[in-house]
């Protein structure tokens, strides 16, 4: 093939050559394991023909003939596995050739121009990413996993496109950005490299299999395999992509490098809207329905900001890739139900607990449940710190309002001039079921708490969820031990067990392909001090929403934003870090005072 002649032309080592090298590894394993049961077939043999009488020749060959019946068992099971293992799969949406008519056309054009044979099926992903995938295995038949002409033996691979570039790519800027993963179509027809590869993978899913009860002694060897041929498979996969993207060179190659520039905006988008627009709602149990088309919402306001909009009009009157499906809107949506199960291990299927929501919805429907969830956790800790050592009475604040106070040898929230605060007591676990973590990163602790300016207390004895409990609670309680580090501690451990109960800190490494989920976590750690801060600004928004006619909002670059009057309010994450880092409550609460928020309202929560 041209791409291979121009590739050792350059003087690379072919992907045959290295291919070659991968099945000498198969050789060298099979020759090691034929070793035995050669030995003993000579022995026999000598001891047949009288050349090897006496003793101990044949004690020896009995033990030979043993030790080659055991290592031609292990050896055919270990091939067995190696040759029906089933290896991973990517989780994709299917597309079939009545779904998208127009793509399959442009596909198919490419292989034709380049003369390679085409994919025999194309599927989308989730992700800035487009590759040529392999589902001929046999196992994937019987499992149900691939069938069709995509699954048939020495079919072609499948190919599998970001569905982010269909949306936010113009139909020439696909084609140029798929003409060199098209063309590696060539290369993986040869049979040397298909063999190689085949081998290769049935010893990743080998060292799979090794993970189970009674086949622990598999992964060892696969293991050993894989490393004695990793340089050489790794030249190989890097000399089928050379001459592949030799053979691409004469397909809109200069549209190809500007295409290559979309690709990387695409991917800056793409993790933007999965991490501060996407990840809130599948936490609050929803998950957008239309994640492609919001991409491009993202990437339009992110071109926007950096200055890079220039001539950006005309590009989007350009015919956008997705028209080149039949119906977009519902590829969208399932592409994002599966977005959801990758990134966040949420349900394959939509139910009363994990629904769908709009673009238009989202405000109400995760920002605003958001907001008020954490507020309500932020007031159940504080209740836990508070609770157990005894019940809050409620004097006045000096600003007016009523607040807790602490009885004789009780800890509670205190107002925020009471200049003699009262000593709290470590927080028991007994009040929400579980230990808070100790430590720095989240020790519940000795604390002192001032006296809280807060409404009067609830039927219960508890403190009302005001923001003004919150202000006066944290105001001067940064120290060491102090009820910061407290509170901190407490919402870390809360939250843990929420997301353990919920099972979404379950871990993935367990299962493979569409049952390990999820395989690409997007829930960075956190530390205690940022949970506190969030949670103490879902609080501020809460109050805001009630008392001072804001509004929840989302911003398609970070997610959940409170709107005032119609306009984004930028500036009051540092006041909020000057209370939770500082202690000083000053800054917000003259943020709050210029709204108009009422810190002494009760807030709703829920």
């Amino acid at each position: 093939m041209s791409g291979f002649g121009s590739t050792m032309e350059a003087g690379v080592p072919s992907a045959r050559s290295r291919a070659l090298a991968v099945l000498r590894v198969r050789s060298r394993a099979l020759a090691v394991a034929l070793l035995p049961a050669a030995v003993a077939v000579v022995l026999v043999a000598a001891r047949a023909t009288g050349r090897l009488a006496g003793e101990p020749w044949g004690a020896v060959t009995l033990v030979v003939c043993s030790v080659a019946a055991l290592v031609l068992l292990l050896g055919g099971i270990f091939a067995a596995v190696v040759l029906r293992a089933s290896p991973a799969v990517t989780p994709t949406v299917p597309l079939s050739e009545a779904a998208a008519p127009d793509l399959y056309r442009l596909v198919r054009d490419l292989a034709d121009r380049m003369d390679v044979p085409p994919p025999s099926a194309i599927a989308l992903t989730p992700d800035c990413d487009s590759w040529l995938e392999d589902r001929t295995h046999a196992a994937h038949r019987r499992a149900g996993i691939a069938g069709g002409p995509q699954s048939a033996p020495g079919a072609a691979p499948v190919l599998v496109i970001g569905s982010p570039f269909l949306w936010w790519m113009r139909v020439a800027e696909l084609r140029a950005v798929l003409a060199p993963v098209v063309a590696g179509t060539g290369p993986s027809a040869h049979p040397d490299i298909a063999d190689a590869r085949g081998f290769v993978r049935g010893l990743d899913a080998a060292v799979d299999v090794g993970g189970r009860r009674g086949l622990g002694w598999i992964a060892a060897p696969a293991r050993l395999l894989l490393r004695l041929c990793r340089t050489d498979a790794a030249e190989m996969e890097r000399g089928v992509a050379a001459a592949a993207s030799d053979r691409a060179q004469g397909v809109d190659y200069g549209l190809r490098i500007v295409a290559q520039e979309q690709v990387g905006l695409a991917y800056a988008g793409w993790d933007r809207l999965l991490t501060r627009v996407a990840l809130p709602a599948w936490r609050m149990g929803r998950w957008p329905a239309h994640l492609d088309a919001g991409v491009v919402s993202a990437l339009t306001e992110l071109s926007r900001r950096d200055r890079l909009a220039e001539g950006f009009t005309s590009r989007l009157g350009e015919r956008p890739a997705c028209d080149l499906l039949e119906q977009p809107g519902v590829i969208d949506e399932a592409t994002s139900l599966l977005a959801a199960r990758l990134f966040h291990g949420g349900p394959a299927e939509a139910g009363p607990d994990w629904a769908p929501v709009e673009w238009a919805a989202y405000p109400e429907e995760v920002v605003d449940r958001k907001w008020r969830a954490e507020a309500a956790r932020l007031h159940a800790a504080l209740d836990a710190l508070a609770g157990p050592a005894g019940l809050p009475t409620a004097p006045t604040g000096q600003h007016g309002s009523t607040g807790p106070t602490a009885s004789a040898g009780s800890p509670s929230p205190a107002g925020a001039g009471s200049a003699a605060p009262a000593a709290v007591a470590p927080a028991a676990a007994g009040a929400a079921g579980s230990s808070a973590p100790s430590g720095p990163s989240g020790a519940a602790g000795p604390a002192t708490i001032e006296a809280a300016d807060a409404a009067p207390p609830a039927a219960d004895g508890f403190a009302r969820p005001t923001l003004e409990r919150v202000l006066g609670c944290l105001a001067n309680a940064t120290g060491e031990g102090a009820l910061g580090e407290a509170l901190a501690g407490r919402l870390s451990a809360d939250l843990a067990r929420e997301e353990r109960a919920a099972g979404t800190t379950a871990g993935a490494g367990k299962a493979r392909g569409a049952d390990a989920v999820p395989l690409f976590p997007l829930q960075a750690p956190r530390s205690a001090r940022d949970l506190l801060a969030d949670h103490v600004t879902a609080m501020v928004c809460c109050a805001a929403v009630d008392s001072a006619g804001a509004a929840p909002g989302m911003d398609w670059l970070d997610g959940p934003v409170l709107l005032v009057g119609g306009d984004r309010r930028t500036d009051l994450a540092p006041r909020v870090l000057c209370l939770v880092e500082d202690g000083d409550p000053e800054p917000l609460r003259e943020w709050l005072s210029a709204l108009g928020v009422r810190t002494d309202k009760p807030v709703r929560l829920v």
